[in-house]
């Protein structure tokens, strides 16, 4: 669990902190966005195969190294003379990362062999990701208030040597054989870092970082369709459920990561808000996540999951309309209020939706699955952090409407295709 927290707070502590680190290190725009795609992407990528990975070698061996790697790489972070230090840093923490996610989940379910105690295991499991989420903002704001933007880096020192003195008391894992896809990730991350460039970057370079993207998807699907044990089975993408989960849960990333973005440059260059105060606006809206996330589940088991996964895109397209009538002039209270909806809609659909994917794929393609639907879901939020700040660096009184529409425009799209999935139960 606090592995997960980890990684979780690594994704929305850095938002507040922003401007401090663009004015510190003399970043841009895009290198801000560099800034958290970097861990992202590589968080993404890396997440196909990491699931294999951690069997070969054993989870708990997987677990230990990955999080080594992400305490040094966060070290590196606040002591980075620079942003392409930075940057490096950052690219290392997210592959840390995704060793540590599967890895992790791996623990939880070979500690407990019965399933009522394993299921409770692992809501704790996942508890440790919403309850960072809900901190990562006001965290990331005292922080970078209160000392510097080097502390929310600073911060997982102490919390990785924690989780490894904890891991002593953890048996060894066994090693399983698992096949891994190296032309696979190969060319998955190429693709994705190839787009993210192209969507941030801009000018010429796009064309050609575009083509670049284009061209290594294609390999892509070619290598996936022709090997025995592809990192990401085609076959998959048949089921209407697994097709369902996957394109809504990336536009629920859309719609959150990307809000939280701009939101967080939006509360700081044009409200002139501090990185407390910024930070401090988005706590009524993290901080209802977690007990959303248990009634979404109530109604789930009660009703069946297409009804939370369709009202919950329903109210975040409301949240997002809403949203629109925010400029300099709203009143504080008011928009840290527009933005609950937003994280009501995203709480209240998004675990129905994964337990939907689950059910939907036989027993032993579930870690595939789980793998394929988070990294689609964090790819989807690197891109629209790519985008989303492309439009902000050119004005927020058009890149905030805009990228409103957007994002109401994608969960509508995905709330319709949401109605193709079965009322009860999900296969």
């Amino acid at each position: 669990m606090l592995g997960f927290a980890l990684i979780t707070l690594d994704t929305s502590v850095v938002n507040v902190a922003l401007p401090a680190i663009g004015s510190d290190l003399r970043a841009g725009m895009s290198g801000l966005q560099w800034v958290v795609d970097s861990y992202t992407l590589a968080f993404a990528a890396l997440l196909l195969s990491s699931g294999a990975l951690a069997d070969r070698v054993g989870a708990s061996r997987a677990y230990g190294a990955g999080v080594v790697v992400f305490t040094l790489a966060s070290a590196a972070c606040g002591l980075a003379p620079g942003l392409p230090g930075l940057l490096a840093a950052r690219a290392l923490q997210g592959a840390a990362a995704a060793v540590m996610l599967p890895a992790s989940l791996a623990l939880v379910r070979e500690a407990y062999g019965d399933p009522g105690r394993r299921a409770r295991a692992v809501s704790l499991w996942a508890a440790g990701g919403t309850v960072a989420v809900a901190l990562g903002p006001v965290a990331g704001g005292a922080l970078t208030t209160a000392w510097s933007w080097r502390g929310i880096f600073f911060i997982n020192l102490p919390l990785g040597l924690l989780a490894l003195v904890l891991l002593t008391r953890v048996a060894r894992s066994a090693r399983r054989p698992a096949p891994l896809d190296l032309p696979g990730q190969l060319t998955a991350m190429t693709a994705l870092g190839a787009l993210t460039f192209a969507a941030i970057e801009g000018g010429a370079e796009a064309w050609w970082a575009l083509g670049v993207a284009v061209a290594a998807f294609a390999a892509f699907l070619l290598i996936e369709a022709r090997r025995r044990h592809p990192m990401v089975p085609l076959g998959l993408f048949r089921n209407t459920t697994v097709a369902v989960a996957v394109t809504a849960g990336a536009a629920n990333s859309v719609a959150f990561y990307g809000m939280v973005f701009v939101f967080s440059l939006f509360f700081q260059q044009v409200l002139g808000l501090s990185a407390l105060g910024a930070g401090l606006m988005f706590l009524p809206m993290t901080g209802l996540l977690a007990g959303v996330n248990i009634l979404s589940a109530k109604v789930a088991a009660r009703y069946g999951a297409r009804l939370p996964i369709v009202l919950g895109q329903v109210v975040g397209v409301a949240g997002l309309l809403g949203l629109l009538t925010v400029d300099a002039d709203s009143s504080r209270v008011a928009q840290a209020l527009l933005l609950v909806p937003l994280a009501l809609g995203a709480g209240f659909s998004l675990p129905p939706l994964i337990a939907a994917m689950m059910e939907a794929v036989p027993a032993e393609r579930a870690g595939t699955a789980a793998g394929l639907l988070n990294a689609i879901r964090q790819t989807a939020g690197a891109l629209a952090i790519a985008v989303f700040g492309s439009l902000a660096a050119r004005g927020f009184d058009t890149a905030l409407p805009t990228t409103l529409l957007i994002s109401a425009g994608l969960l509508t799209l995905t709330a319709l295709a949401s109605l193709r999935l079965p009322r009860r139960g999900t296969r």
